[in-house]
């Protein structure tokens, strides 16, 4: 089998090390996601903070008044993280009020604590809960895999509809009828959040060069880098808007280059692009379909997809369904992360979007175009019935 040699350079090594900085992601996560070597990223994370030291002053000592600092802000790290997990075990118990009442229960036997301390410290009332003993013997008894419905449920950021949600039983090994998860979902009060919002960041009136419609809404290419499609979306924030420019695979949804910045500049598009070409290295040839944007027809734009051999393509003017795939994820990112959040400022929205793309839409989000795979594993089991070349990370 032929191996390819990958080479990177100082920009998308950059962009990886600002990914694990900044956005939080783990050194695992980007890997996995990017298709990168462990030992590359640790590296180049290393000569990252062996620069900024060298910035510092390397051997200057820490006033303890600094370490200290330090000190506190770790530990004030470690109480959030602890603070997040507990909500969302106890997220996860006050989705059934049997399950909070019986925690009341084995709690009470085991610990001897009265019903009174443990109905406040679990914040249900007293009364709620006796009324709940009353009725057990009345209840209908709980379905066998209630709770690892409701776990699936949860994992999906609250956004899997009935059909999701029995490929994602079915995947854990629970063989279920859809009309069996609609009707759980009924009883648990499990609804997915749908909210349509839609509001135009592209400017289509200048007098830059547009490109044919090459891509024609042929959205199903045989294999991987055969297609690409990008646009730029809005994401709100109380310190002010924040841009997201995204690049897709059309093979495999999957979102394979992306940026973020307070504006929305050429240079934010020709950096999500750069992601993609650096990570994918794809062949000449390769089409990259966007709007007909001032942002995607701007000089730079051009020239990253001249010297890479890449072939422009635009839709038509005031259509959005020549790139009604990308469209698609945004509404996704939008339903399942950005509208069930209240960002204070952009560096939250950052990290918590790019922890979306990559902790949950890539590679764990169940896509009904790809079978209800996640796009890493439809990648992986395209490659394991058609062989590919393997690439090497330097």
């Amino acid at each position: 089998m032929v191996q390819k040699r990958r080479t990177f350079d100082t920009h998308f090594k950059l962009q990886v090390v600002q990914m694990i900085k900044d956005q939080g992601l783990s050194v695992g996560q980007v890997c996995r996601d990017m298709d990168l070597g462990e030992t590359a990223v640790r590296r180049w994370l290393a000569q990252y903070a062996a620069e900024q030291l060298g910035r510092r002053g390397i051997g200057k000592p820490l006033t303890a008044e600094q370490q200290r600092i330090r000190q506190l802000e770790a530990e004030n790290r470690q109480l959030k993280q602890d603070n997040e997990l507990l909500k969302k075990a106890f997220g996860l118990l006050r989705t059934g009020t049997e399950v909070i009442y019986q925690c009341v229960d084995q709690l009470q036997k085991k610990a001897s604590t009265s019903v009174t301390s443990l109905c406040r410290l679990l914040d249900v009332s007293r009364s709620g809960y006796y009324s709940a003993r009353r009725r057990v013997a009345s209840a209908p008894k709980l379905c066998p895999f209630s709770v690892e419905l409701q776990a699936t449920f949860n994992a999906s950021g609250r956004s899997y509809a009935s059909r999701r949600l029995r490929a994602g039983l079915r995947a854990r090994g629970i063989n279920v009828g859809r009309h069996r998860v609609r009707t759980l979902m009924r009883r648990h009060g499990l609804r997915p959040v749908w909210r349509r919002k839609f509001i135009h960041t592209t400017d289509s009136r200048h007098t830059l060069p547009t490109a044919d419609n090459l891509l024609n809404r042929q959205f199903d290419p045989p294999t991987a880098n055969t297609a690409w499609v990008s646009d730029i979306t809005y994401i709100r924030t109380r310190s002010g808007w924040l841009y997201l420019a995204a690049v897709m695979d059309l093979f495999s949804r999957k979102i394979v280059g992306w940026a973020m910045a307070p504006n929305m500049p050429a240079e934010l598009a020709c950096s999500a692009l750069h992601m993609a070409i650096a990570q994918r290295q794809p062949a000449p040839g390769l089409i990259v379909h966007s709007d007909r944007g001032s942002q995607y027809a701007s000089n730079a734009h051009r020239a990253l997809l001249a010297r890479h051999r890449l072939c422009p393509s635009m839709s038509r003017r005031g259509n959005c369904w020549d790139n009604a795939v990308m469209e698609r994820f945004f509404l996704n990112l939008k339903m399942e992360r950005v509208w069930q959040r209240d960002y204070a400022n952009q560096a939250e929205a950052i990290r918590d979007v790019g922890d979306y793309i990559v902790g949950f839409y890539n590679n764990v989000r169940l896509h009904s175009k790809l079978g209800y795979l996640s796009p890493t594993n439809y990648e992986r089991q395209m490659a394991e019935k058609q062989p590919i070349t393997v690439s090497v990370n330097t």
